[in-house]
């Protein structure tokens, strides 16, 4: 086995939706590089299916239904999470919701849940793992915001746009408290990236005309979001906390 298939270990991960598309993709890229897998998601079905997944060649994850917005689901997978696995070493704050509705059209109940799973979800899910971290001095916390959040969504609406913002503060805010207990915290900021949630809420001219718009003329992998997630998780990026990394294929340069 290569070296960089061994560098997390191990690491216990904890997948936020990781039922589908980007969540799935960053836990198998975990599983891969050694690491230990609590695949979550709302849905459990799904979650169960990705553990399947990752549990082909060595049983090294398990699936957990857990809402990122009830703080009682929230310590019940923590729970679960080192009774059979171990302390937990890595949070990927994946699980999100989007919604194209125009800004005069989003009602409050629209607007409220969008920050309830997208901004109040990845802080509850951070307090819920940072005491542990925080005692044995390590820790590895990862946002999958957006390149919304650094500068507006290409198909999501306000909500979404204000949310993924909002998680890239919370990412440095948090980032500096926590620097002195070895714990790093960053954030990855998608562009277009092939999945289901995508495919759904886009024709295929408007796919199409957007990849036409790209220096990089074509959708984005999840796993390449995978990939970004495995180094960001090891030693070899034990230097860089409080960042937000692009990848989008150029569509926004800044």
């Amino acid at each position: 086995m290569r070296e960089e298939q061994n560098i997390l270990v191990g690491r216990v991960a904890i997948v936020t939706g990781a039922g589908r598309g980007i969540g799935r993709a960053i836990s198998e890229k975990l599983v891969e590089s050694g690491a230990r897998v609590v695949a979550s998601d709302i849905n459990l079905a799904n979650a169960e299916e990705t553990a399947q997944i990752l549990n082909v060649h060595r049983q090294t994850s398990i699936a957990c239904r857990v809402d990122v917005t009830s703080v009682e689901s929230l310590e019940s997978m923590i729970a679960e999470a080192e009774e059979k696995l171990g302390h937990v070493d890595i949070l990927v704050n994946n699980a999100g919701i989007m919604f194209r509705t125009r800004v005069l059209d989003i009602s409050a109940e629209e607007w409220e849940k969008t920050l309830q799973v997208n901004i109040t979800g990845p802080f509850l899910c951070t307090q819920a793992v940072l005491p542990g971290m925080k005692e044995r001095k390590f820790g590895r916390i990862i946002n999958i915001s957006s390149s919304a959040g650094r500068s507006v969504s290409t198909l999501g609406g306000a909500h979404y746009t204000a949310s993924k913002a909002g998680l890239l503060g919370l990412t440095r805010a948090v980032a500096k408290e926590v620097a002195s207990f070895g714990i790093t915290v960053n954030a990855i900021c998608p562009g277009l990236i092939d999945t289901e949630m995508a495919r759904k809420t886009t024709s295929e001219k408007e796919l199409q005309d957007f990849l036409d718009s790209f220096p990089i003329r074509r959708i984005g992998t999840p796993e390449e979001v995978g990939d970004l997630v495995v180094f960001l998780c090891s030693d070899k990026a034990s230097y860089i906390t409080g960042a937000s990394l692009d990848i989008n294929g150029g569509d926004l340069m800044i």
